[in-house]
């Protein structure tokens, strides 16, 4: 128990810009200024708690804060069914695509420094690109399906990378001839480099003409690549750890986690639940070549309220900058809406209600649902296929993120937990 009063006096002290006394285990404070019901916060604990005792999760992590300061923050069940341990702040959690915004707030610190502009074609920075082809479905007379190879319209551009609209698309879901291309091509065979990867994707056919349709996939694993190019061939982990991580204090924050000491705080599934469903298996514990911007990040609940609250003032903590005002504007604006030309298909992930600035969901309707889902306009999100979540809600000054590892129980979880959290906010 002292360990996990330390680990949060420390959140206190060195995560929020100003001290809190520590939480006792099962009981959260709720400081001056905070707009939240204490009785009502308190189904959450009762909802989560649920979930472990069912065995439908090991465990969660939740932290809400507002003002600068946690109004909830809060530890359930286990890190690992197998031993034990609990739940703390340096429980290591995979991300996923939940990665995509750091590399993405990495991408538009090159911005601010002029080193990239996102209008440049993704050819100046990997040539392979620059004889891209769009795979466009035709039927022969004998009725089978042909994938003819069609030009660009236009050049792909940092902006489509940025977007999901460049084409380049995931082989795990939908199936479309270029998907079972990319499903067929071995592209996660080896220990490969991301300029190998970059290479391999780009001898694939787009699946369709840049700034046309948001379809997810590996282009957040190229924008990566671009950084490097863009810092002089540093790696994706070096450019992030000197302009980001380290600044930011994200010190647990990685591709893979090599000490032998912190694998054992590494979050584990329940064993029914282990397949990620991102159509290659991979361990944290288990370094590659390969870092994955777009999927391949670990990280804290110590570390990631750090980038939230960066993220929920705007690009800016504890007085440094890491985003000019222009470049948060324009990351936390919808891309993708009326007038953009890009279309919405059944996998549009970020949901009714949501454009895409660049990097994550942005809120900009209430969406069709009746009542709406809870939330503001401008709101900003994403998560990963192993649940973990996170939400700023500049509105209200707050931000809230989950941490999980449950990849079957995520879409269900994180609708509850965020429907709990605004039920108990007071106007």
């Amino acid at each position: 128990m002292n360990s996990r009063h330390a680990l949060r006096s420390l959140i206190s002290g060195v995560l929020l810009t100003s001290a809190v006394s520590a939480f006792a285990e099962g009981t959260f404070d709720i400081p001056a200024g905070a707009h939240f019901n204490r009785q009502k916060l308190e189904k959450i604990g009762e909802f989560f708690r649920n979930e472990v005792a069912t065995g439908k999760i090991p465990g969660a992590i939740l932290l809400i804060q507002q003002h600068g300061k946690p109004v909830y923050h809060e530890f359930f069940g286990v890190r690992d069914v197998a031993t034990k341990a609990p739940m703390t702040d340096d429980t290591i959690f995979r991300l996923f695509s939940m990665t995509k915004p750091i590399t993405s707030v990495a991408a538009m610190m090159l911005l601010d420094e002029h080193k990239l502009k996102l209008d440049d074609p993704v050819a100046i920075y990997i040539p392979s690109f620059a004889t891209a082809k769009v795979g466009v479905e035709k039927k022969a007379e004998n009725g089978e399906k042909a994938l003819e190879l069609v030009p660009l319209k236009r050049r792909l551009t940092l902006q489509d990378l940025m977007t999901q609209t460049a084409g380049i698309t995931y082989g795990f879901y939908g199936d479309n001839m270029v998907r079972k291309a990319y499903a067929d091509a071995r592209i996660y065979d080896g220990n490969f480099t991301n300029a190998e990867f970059a290479e391999r994707i780009a001898r694939l056919p787009l699946a369709e003409q840049p700034g046309t349709l948001w379809d997810y996939g590996h282009a957040t694993d190229i924008l990566g690549r671009v950084i490097e190019v863009a810092s002089g061939g540093k790696s994706l982990l070096q450019v992030e750890k000197e302009k980001l991580l380290d600044p930011l204090g994200m010190t647990s924050t990685s591709f893979y986690v090599t000490d032998p000491a912190k694998q054992q705080l590494i979050a584990k599934p329940t064993a029914k639940d282990s397949d990620f469903r991102v159509g290659f298996e991979s361990s944290p514990d288990e370094p590659m070549k390969w870092e994955s911007g777009g999927g391949g990040m670990v990280t804290t609940m110590a570390d990631f309220a750090r980038f939230s609250q960066m993220l929920l003032n705007g690009g800016e903590l504890d007085g440094k900058r890491y985003l000019s005002p222009r470049a948060f504007e324009l990351m936390s604006s919808d891309h993708i809406g009326p007038g953009s030309g890009v279309e919405r298909d059944y996998f549009y992930f970020p949901g009714d209600g949501f454009g895409f600035g660049l990097g994550f969901g942005v809120r900009t309707d209430p969406g069709n649902a009746k009542p709406p889902p809870p939330g503001s306009l401008g709101e900003l999100k994403w998560d990963g296929a192993s649940g973990c979540y996170f939400v700023i809600d500049r509105k209200q000054d707050m931000f809230f993120v989950l941490l999980e590892q449950t990849p079957s129980e995520r879409q269900r979880i994180q609708k509850a937990v965020k429907q709990l959290i605004y039920e108990a906010m007071e106007n």
